[in-house]
């Protein structure tokens, strides 16, 4: 009867933590991460929950210019699965940075950053 109880509780023990670590994620991006591509005409952030659109954005950088911000105009997309970030004027040639922030429903603050060549 012990052995059963402390087997039962382990296995509460687990699903607990496996609850508590289960966070939404980026799941995909484009342009990728680390990608060379030509001018996008958008870049979109996919993630594994639906965002909260008050509390959910992006900025886009190029760090060889100091970190200069690249204006984008950000919404979140219809489904509210995904950030969607469309560049005022055409991206030039180079490296960029986008940083990201997402809340869920979950109310818990992820971020990210990658990188992406212009070519």
């Amino acid at each position: 009867m012990t052995r059963t109880l402390a087997a039962l509780a382990g296995l509460a023990a687990l699903a607990l933590a496996s609850q508590a670590s289960a966070h939404a994620h980026l799941t995909a991006a484009s342009p990728a991460a680390d990608a060379t591509v030509a001018a996008p005409k958008q870049l979109t952030l996919q993630f594994s929950e639906k965002l909260q659109p008050n509390f959910s954005g992006l900025t886009v950088t190029m760090p060889q210019m100091n970190d200069t911000a690249t204006p984008v105009k950000v919404t979140v997309s219809k489904d509210k699965m995904g950030l969607v970030a469309t560049p005022t004027a055409p991206l030039s040639p180079g490296l960029y940075k986008v940083n990201w922030h997402a809340v869920t429903s979950d109310t818990h603050r992820i971020t990210g950053a990658y990188t992406f060549t212009v070519r």
